[in-house]
């Protein structure tokens, strides 16, 4: 018995279903049900909201989740190996858990969620930045979640919260920091995991915001910031100039100079560079 439920530890699930982690899958399975369960704190009060969790492996963080209070959880999982030790925990919680075996890019989780809807999860490594990328750019905002607790590398992390003039300032930044509030809520180190990565983890916590900080065209916006740090090094009047022809007019009239380099420059700024070529 584990200490938040009347399930078996994950060892012996994981030795039981033989789920040995595949790296092809980006798989790290955190084994501690105490720091699972922790993790499902992390995103409030769950008691009250359907919760989608991708990459969920033998169940560790779902088997939080559930004992926390989450209304419903669904949980997207690529690996069909571990589909029949996720049945054994909606076996334990009927009504409350649903398993897709599928890629989460590919599966609309409004299909089978009821507002309000927040994310959790123990991100796969290969998938992690391109699925927040993927919600923190939908063509609507607010978006469909209310808010992200998801745990990545640590240096992917904290390129999430990272401010003007540090190396880990980025386009991740800018599209984390304009329509929400992200922050820092946790780390991991390797021993945490089975297979133990290379690296330390770190669980972030973003809010939606209700608006963006700042108006902008989010396809100007995206545009102008993916060009800037494609070439971080350049000043900004030659780093942009495939933007616009005009460019050093339009840096002037956002109150940037031309010849500072993308990583000096705010989100404020950014933003007010894309209203000028908008």
């Amino acid at each position: 018995m584990s200490g938040i439920d009347n399930l078996p530890p994950l060892r012996e699930v994981i030795a039981k279903h033989d789920l040995a982690a595949k790296k092809s899958l980006g798989q790290n399975f955190l084994l501690d049900l105490n720091l699972t369960a922790k993790i499902a704190r992390l995103g409030g009060d769950l008691t009250q909201a359907d919760i989608l969790e991708i990459g969920p492996g033998p169940g560790g963080l779902t088997r939080g989740l559930l004992a926390e209070g989450a209304r419903r959880v669904l949980a997207i999982e690529k690996d069909p190996r571990c589909m029949a030790a996720l049945a054994e925990i909606g076996a334990a919680y009927p009504g409350r858990l649903q398993t897709i075996n599928g890629d989460a890019l590919e599966v609309n989780p409004l299909d089978h969620l009821r507002h309000p809807i927040k994310v959790a999860a123990n991100l796969p490594y290969n998938v992690g930045t391109e699925l927040l990328v993927r919600w923190l750019t939908p063509r609507e905002w607010p978006p469909f979640w209310e808010s992200l607790t998801l745990m990545f590398q640590r240096e992917v992390a904290q390129r999430i919260v990272a401010t003007p003039g540090s190396k880990a300032y980025g386009r991740l930044a800018l599209l984390a920091q304009w329509r929400s509030d992200p922050r820092i809520v946790m780390e991991l180190p390797p021993e945490a995991f089975s297979p133990p990565p290379k690296v330390n983890s770190a669980v972030v916590h973003l809010t939606a915001l209700p608006a963006p900080r700042f108006p902008a065209d989010p396809g100007v916006l995206n545009k102008v910031v993916a060009a800037a740090f494609n070439q971080r090094r350049k000043m900004l009047r030659s780093a942009l100039k495939s933007v616009n022809p005009e460019i050093e007019d339009h840096l002037i009239a956002a109150g940037i100079k031309p010849t500072e380099r993308a990583e000096q420059v705010g989100l404020e700024a950014f933003c007010a560079l894309a209203r000028s070529l908008a």
